[in-house]
């Protein structure tokens, strides 16, 4: 027991966080900490020891359950866990468990892990409590353990003493996880203010209706957004030959296209900040600055096409539920999952298929007579579990999306797919190809001359797929049949085609929203108006 109890401490100490770096060379160390609680152990009294070992062993516990979210948010956001403001991701994990396991198994995936952390800290007490006490009883060897581990510590820090490479001998790992954690903290605090000065700088906040987007009058404009659709896909030969063909088939269809990337503000998940930081032109990268968003009068570009003159509408098939935010961003009209009349099966998380939610919106608006119109539109298909997927299916079968009954039923099965790296990355790239083919498609199809497409990714997918330290790049494309259109754009630099490639420009993803509007609204005050 006491062996276990040694191991366990041990193992929570030196315990990376993140899942790459779990191998058996990370714990080739000597934790600083573990040092620390021996030399206390043997110099308090009784009753102080009693109580710093409780407090120690809570503490490891803790640290345990924190390195554990971590580990995850490597895994999924590319990035650590915030202690303040990231607890709002609990309720989008939940709806992701129930989408894709199912009510009864996210139920018991929840259990699961609350009784874990319940138990684990009840382990961490009890192990330092009986450490303290063999450390007790054992006085003379912990104290020469101390010294010559202590010493040996001391010597390897010196010379930077590492036996596997890039992992130091001398680990002080677990108190420079804890200050990194509180300086997150602190720097959370601070980071609203520092939002709201950036949040008061608009150029374009007063600019009148009459001078805005006047380069886009009598256009059809629409904005999809393509989930998980990033850098990783365009360098995939499959998907790079699927957007090559969609540039061949525009083309022949009449329309013409320019491509290039945008710095996503996040990865791997979080798709409504990255869709929040393009229509806002500020960057938010986290649950409080969308908050503070969307409780704000900032001028989205659905508002700026609002004060233009054209009908703003969103198409969100994702919305499940009610949205109260949703009144920030500028819609004279809302399609979420309720509305848009799907019968057939849910594919993974999504709730629809890409297809038929393109054919519904030419169904309900497009294919009938309105104004200019703009509108935002969210593509699922391509989200995480990525199976099963839809297939492409002729445009007048759609129907009420029966038709994909048997389709899902016979698609490969997320427990399948997830078996292997190989697969879950296979099932990515067709993801975004079934996406990007039946956006072209529909391009082919129902495209008019009038019609203006921006599409773009909201962000990288996970790691696991996109790979240990790729960017959060994401393409963005403009796609017009009035060649004036692409003319506006010709000083930004993008690259001819659907498909940009890596000499393809760079701009962070805050930066669109200014950039298109002087692009189109040549006569405004704003940044590089004319341009």
């Amino acid at each position: 027991m006491t062996a276990l109890a040694g191991l366990l401490v041990l193992f929570i100490l030196l315990m990376p966080i993140k899942y790459e770096s779990l191998k058996p060379g990370s714990f080739v160390r000597i934790p600083a900490e573990a040092l620390l609680g021996i030399g206390l152990a043997v110099v308090l009294p009784p009753r102080p020891r009693r109580v710093v070992a409780i407090l120690a062993g809570i503490g490891m516990g803790l640290l345990l359950i924190l390195k554990f979210l971590d580990m995850g948010f490597y895994a999924v956001l590319v990035r650590p866990f915030d202690p303040v403001l990231d607890w709002t991701f609990v309720r989008d994990g939940m709806e992701f468990l129930s989408t894709s396991a199912g009510r009864v198994g996210a139920f018991f995936t929840i259990g699961a892990i609350v009784v874990a952390a319940v138990l684990m800290l009840a382990l961490t007490t009890l192990s330092s409590l009986r450490l303290s006490n063999v450390m007790v009883r054992h006085n003379r060897a912990a104290t020469g353990a101390v010294a010559v581990l202590g010493t040996t510590w001391i010597a390897c820090a010196a010379m930077g003493a590492q036996v596997v490479p890039g992992v130091p001998v001398a680990s002080e790992g677990a108190i420079k996880l804890t200050y990194k954690h509180l300086q997150k903290f602190r720097s959370s605090l601070h980071d609203e203010k520092e939002f709201e000065k950036a949040a008061s700088i608009d150029a374009f906040r007063n600019t009148p209706g009459d001078r805005l987007l006047t380069s886009l009058r009598g256009k059809d404009v629409m904005l999809t957004f393509i989930e998980s659709y990033g850098r990783t896909a365009t360098e995939n030969p499959q998907v790079a030959a699927t957007l090559d063909d969609g540039t061949r088939r525009l083309k022949a269809a009449g329309f013409e296209s320019r491509s290039g990337f945008l710095t996503s503000s996040t990865a791997g998940g979080g798709s409504w900040l990255a869709h929040s930081t393009t229509l806002s032109g500020l960057w938010i990268n986290n649950q409080r600055r969308y908050h503070t968003l969307v409780s704000s009068n900032r001028m989205t570009l659905n508002k700026a096409f609002q004060r233009a003159g054209w009908r703003s509408l969103g198409i969100v098939p994702g919305v499940t539920r009610s949205w109260p935010e949703s009144h920030f961003f500028g819609y004279d009209k809302i399609y979420t999952s309720h509305d848009l009349g799907y019968q057939g099966p849910r594919f993974g998380w999504a709730t629809m298929p890409d297809q038929y939610t393109l054919q519904t919106y030419q169904n309900l608006e497009a294919g009938k007579p309105h104004p200019p119109t703009f509108t935002q539109m969210i593509l699922l298909s391509s989200h995480a579990p990525w199976a099963p997927l839809p297939k492409t299916v002729g445009w007048d079968q759609l129907g009420d999306g029966s038709i994909f009954n048997g389709i899902a039923a016979t698609a490969d099965k997320r427990r399948w797919v997830w078996q292997s790296n190989y697969r879950i990355r296979s099932a990515y790239m067709k993801s975004v190809q079934y996406s990007v083919d039946s956006l072209v498609s529909y391009v082919e199809k129902y495209g008019k001359d009038n019609l203006v497409l921006v599409f773009l990714g909201d962000h990288q997918p996970v790691p696991l797929v996109a790979g240990q330290g790729a960017s959060r790049d994401v393409p963005i494309t403009i796609v017009a049949h009035d060649k004036a259109v692409l003319d506006r754009i010709a000083g930004w630099g993008w690259q001819d085609g659907i498909r940009p490639n890596a000499q393809a420009p760079v701009w962070p993803m805050s930066a669109f929203r200014d950039h298109f509007l002087s692009a189109f609204s040549p006569n405004s005050s704003g940044p590089q108006a004319g341009r």
